[in-house]
């Protein structure tokens, strides 16, 4: 897939968040990612419904929303009534029924499917749902703060991965979220990612948009 850029939400000012989704509009990005933490999978609390609602309501590019949060089943559906297109969930919030479980359900509400691994969780736990999902979150960061500095290891996981999907013919993408920056990106796509999620690279530059369109590629 061509590479796109998912500007992370969580980095935009709240003060200003509808002209944020905005400038998101009107940007090279393809998508807005949405990070949601509920203080309890990741030690930070971010936004809830009411914010996702508000950026929805003016985005007018597919959401991709992230569930740092345990139980993640219970939200599903909220998440699919807000219209979000791309619902991941982690790995590690839940024991094999629950991810078979939020999977279907997931591709039921007619949503993509994504399964996030966290740095330390090895990409092999992962090859028995390969077939299963539309697209893997690799977190190039720990989960629960954003304006971290990339974990290196982060690269190897991607090729890791890129090799167990070609391995197992299945038909999904890898998405980096975390530390994605002008410095790796390229490198990242080569390797196999074609979905970079983007916060302070995107809205703590001096000109967003250029900083987008930069990461895009364009």
């Amino acid at each position: 897939m061509a590479r796109l850029i998912a500007p992370s939400m969580l980095s935009a000012d709240f003060g200003n968040l509808h002209r944020d989704c905005r400038l998101v509009n009107k940007s090279a990005a393809g998508w807005f990612h949405l990070d949601v933490m509920d203080g309890m999978f990741v030690p930070n609390i971010s936004f809830g419904f009411p914010v996702c609602k508000a950026i929805a309501e003016v985005a007018e590019k597919p959401l991709d929303a992230h569930l740092m949060i345990v139980e993640p089943w219970r939200y599903i559906e909220r998440f699919a009534k807000l219209g979000v297109q791309y619902l991941s969930v982690h790995y590690e919030a839940c024991n094999d029924r629950h991810l078979k479980d939020c999977i279907k359900q997931i591709h039921e509400l007619g949503m993509y499917a994504g399964v996030a691994i966290n740095p330390e969780t090895p990409a092999e736990v992962l090859i028995p749902w390969l077939r299963q999902i539309d697209y893997v979150v690799v977190m190039g960061v720990h989960p629960g703060y954003s304006g971290q500095k990339y974990i290196p290891e982060t690269t190897e996981k991607v090729a890791v991965l890129a090799e167990m999907i070609a391995g197992a013919e299945a038909d999904c993408f890898i998405e980096v979220d975390g530390g994605v920056g002008l410095s790796n990106i390229a490198e990242l796509e080569k390797l196999g990612a074609g979905v970079f999620v983007a916060g302070s690279a995107a809205f703590s530059a001096d000109d967003p948009k250029a900083a987008i369109r930069a990461l895009a590629g364009n």
